[in-house]
């Protein structure tokens, strides 16, 4: 099975590359270290076709002799041989590298960095030819005739004095809490004539600790750009196996795009007992290698695509309209619903969004004036019956539109207000009881939810309080959906006076 994302490479770089060499040096040399059934202990490994592209792409070779690629970044799902497939990179890199050559297998944590190293260790002592070669100590394995050394570090404990590695094998990239590690390795083998760094990883969360695009994730974004010709970099080799997004994750013809090694090194019968017992959002990261915001992701995949209708909003009808402001880091949303009247179900669509431009700098704020005319807009282009929004920090201007005698009606965004809400909303995405116009803002924004749950109920909100990754568009939709579906309370009664009720 092809992969998802896929960098290319130049056939003729790939020919004259060491990947038939690593293959022959696998398949002579390197040992199944457990069980399964790609094979039993102690079996000489067989590379899969797609292992042997793979690696042929990755050892590529420039005209000049120089291997091609710096860096890589391989992606695939859990039980495809990543350990094994690590652990050859880095004794062939051992044992063909440079003289005086370092080797380094990295993890986030020291448990998960002995994996790839406890499994290259496994196969020097399962080869008896290797004792020729190698000598294995409890953090490294030196080879004596090049002086050349492998050891094993942690984003845990490592120390940046005296690091030269001319080859590092990174495994879980997305496990990695920051960037520290990864770059301290990158810079370090800046002396090198032929470094690389190989990524090989499973998907995960998006966000790191403190909130912002993970290393893995922000790889993965430029792997995709370098693939869509976005980005020239040809030192970068990406290779990505994955489900698309949206796929149905219990469809088993989803299992095979995802999972090269599907019905070979791991069972399909194995699939089918985890979907059965294993949470959405880990199924969807450790079984199909997809990315969630994280392990609580709010829409299902595929829910809010399904709800897609024809047409939008007509002028005229009646709405409620959603606002959520901001100032200059959050987006600024306005979108409306339609009232459901009769069998028409509410139709959702976006009336214009403000997000702060890519290049734009630190004084860049939201333009207040055409905010406001915006809204002015809309209240002469529908009949609206209310202008939900949350009072934080624009009071001047909601002021202001109220003062003009538009329907403003305050939303703050208390639990006790947004718990029913977002509950209405969910229910209508399941229930496919609301429509909307596919607007691509807005799907992201959706996208970008989590849920945050406590005693009180569940209430979308962002994956960290400084993740980058906008929701103000999907906050101004449910205020919306709960205002439009909600009956306006009645006109009072005229009251009279009258002497006899004294």
């Amino acid at each position: 099975m092809d992969p998802l994302w896929l960098t290319p490479v130049d056939r003729e770089d790939v020919e004259r590359g060491d990947g038939p060499d690593f293959v022959t040096f696998a398949e002579r040399l390197l040992r199944v270290t457990k069980d399964s059934i790609g094979g039993p202990s102690g079996s000489l490994l067989k590379l899969r076709p797609w292992q042997v592209d793979l690696v042929g792409g990755l050892l590529a070779r420039r005209a000049d002799g120089r291997l091609k690629h710096r860096q890589a970044l391989i992606g695939m799902p859990r039980k495809q041989g990543k350990s094994a497939l690590g652990a050859g990179i880095a004794l062939y890199g051992l044992a063909f590298g440079p003289a005086g050559g370092e080797v380094y297998s990295i993890a986030a944590d020291k448990e998960q960095a002995r994996i790839v190293f406890g499994t290259a260790k496994k196969m020097i002592d399962l080869e008896p030819e290797f004792a020729n070669y190698f000598k294995t100590y409890r953090d490294a394995i030196e080879m004596p005739s090049t002086g050349s050394v492998y050891r094993v570090l942690s984003s845990e404990a490592f120390t940046k004095e005296g690091l030269n590695p001319h080859l590092t094998v990174a495994d879980e990239v997305h496990a990695q809490p920051n960037r520290e590690l990864w770059d301290t390795l990158s810079l370090a083998s800046g002396a090198r004539v032929e470094p690389l760094m190989v990524g090989i990883t499973t998907a995960g969360v998006k966000s790191d600790t403190t909130g912002r695009d993970s290393l893995c994730y922000s790889m993965y974004q430029y792997g995709c750009q370098v693939t869509r010709g976005e980005f020239e970099d040809p030192a970068f080799y990406f290779a990505w196996w994955g489900a698309p997004e949206g796929a149905d994750h219990r469809d088993e013809r989803t299992w095979h795009l995802a999972n090269p090694g599907l019905g070979d090194i791991v069972s399909v019968e194995d699939f089918q007992s985890s979907i059965r017992r294993t949470p959405e959002a880990e199924f969807r990261t450790k079984r199909l290698n997809q990315w969630v915001n994280t392990a609580a992701a709010w829409l299902p995949a595929g829910a809010w695509d399904a709800c897609a209708g024809t047409g939008g909003v007509p002028d005229g009808a009646e709405v409620a309209l959603g606002f959520d402001g901001s100032f200059n880091n959050d987006s600024t949303a306005l979108v409306v619903v339609s009232c459901p009247s009769g069998d028409e179900l509410p139709h959702v669509d976006v009336v214009e969004a403000w997000e702060r431009p890519s290049t734009a700098g630190n004084d860049w704020t939201v333009p207040i004036v055409d905010v406001e005319a915006a809204i002015r807009a809309a209240c002469r282009r529908w009949n609206v019956r209310e202008i939900v929004c949350d009072p934080y920090r624009w009071g001047r201007t909601y002021q202001v539109l109220e003062d003009e005698g538009l329907p403003v009606v305050e939303f703050p965004q208390s639990p006790a207000r947004m718990i029913p809400a977002t509950t209405r909303f969910f229910e209508a995405v399941m229930n496919r009881t609301l429509t909307h116009s596919g607007d691509p803002r807005l799907a992201r924004h959706l996208a970008n939810c989590v849920v945050k749950t406590d005693a009180r109920g569940s209430r979308l909100s962002k994956d960290a309080k400084a993740s980058p990754r906008k929701i103000d568009l999907a906050v101004s939709a449910v205020m919306a959906l709960e205002r439009a579906c909600t009956e306006p309370d009645p006109e009072p009664e005229p009251q009279f006076f009258s002497w006899a009720d004294l």
